[in-house]
């Protein structure tokens, strides 16, 4: 199990002004960084992925769809969906990661007014199994994340999402388990891991406000029991928001101070999924 750190809590786009923020987390014991992949160019992401790994940290990358959309029925849209998780997956392959994950399934916040439908799953596994395979080139695999229903509609409980894995069949697509996303939607957190843990493929660590892990309601150690008797041995990475930046801010819905300091939820979070995942049965 390896623990890692979303840097979306200080930026959308990684550069060598946030190299302290980073030294900052090697310091703290974090095996390595999750790195948002919204804007760049694949030669910006090779030359930070060899910093990363000089400093010896592992990587992760995280991005949203930000051009198509893989549930359309225009062909053009999904054409432009898939164009955007190669390139998510070549900035993933540069940065010398092994997970790309985000929800990739379809823009934020873009509803129809139901749930999904047979034609948007099956237009959802034509185009995430042709990009699995691109992924597979690289040794990556995708974790598609299931959001809660106030960001979108077509994948939001781990049941979906693990009829999603099934149905793509690709030994490296897998899906990413988010105890905020989850705490909204699931009646247990910690039941959907034995049920879907052979689709699981990434986890993040988030609070019920996306604020300190452990200083909210979500019962951690539980969920850290559950991953653990089931031999998850993937990155357990914390996502966390603030309101440093206005547009993300506006886009995760943070109104008010969720922490004193970026840094009590870094070394707090730490310290609870190591000791945390230590205690666990």
């Amino acid at each position: 199990m390896k623990l890692g750190f979303n840097l979306l809590l200080w930026t959308t786009h990684v550069t060598d002004a946030h190299w302290p923020i980073v030294e900052q987390l090697k310091a703290t014991g974090y095996d390595g960084v999750e790195i948002p992949l919204f804007e760049g160019d694949v030669g910006h992401y090779e030359r930070l992925g060899r910093r990363l790994a000089e400093a010896g940290l592992g990587v992760s990358g995280i991005g949203v769809m930000a051009g198509g959309n893989a549930l359309s029925p225009d062909k053009a849209a999904r054409d432009a969906a898939l164009a955007h998780i190669r390139w998510l997956i070549d900035c993933t392959a540069a940065l010398g990661g092994d997970i790309c994950a985000g929800p990739f399934h379809q823009p934020l916040g873009e509803f129809s007014g139901r749930g999904p439908t047979g034609d948007e799953i099956s237009r959802c596994v034509e185009v995430h199994r042709a990009a699995a395979e691109y992924a597979a080139r690289f040794g990556i695999t995708l974790a598609v994340e299931p959001l809660n229903r106030f960001e979108c509609y077509f994948l939001n409980s781990a049941a979906q999402a693990a009829d999603l894995v099934r149905r793509v069949g690709a030994p490296n697509y897998g899906y990413l388990y988010d105890t905020f996303h989850f705490n909204i939607e699931e009646n247990s957190i910690t039941a959907v891991i034995p049920e879907t843990i052979e689709q699981i493929a990434h986890v993040h660590i988030s609070e019920n406000n996306r604020g300190v892990p452990g200083a909210g309601h979500i019962d951690f150690g539980s969920v850290f029991t559950a991953l653990k008797r089931c031999g998850y041995d993937g990155w357990m990475t914390i996502e966390a928001f603030g309101s440093a930046l206005p547009d993300l801010a506006a886009a995760t819905k943070i109104w008010r101070p969720l922490f004193a300091a970026e840094s009590d939820v870094y070394e707090k979070g730490f310290t609870l999924m190591r000791q945390g995942w230590d205690r666990a049965g």
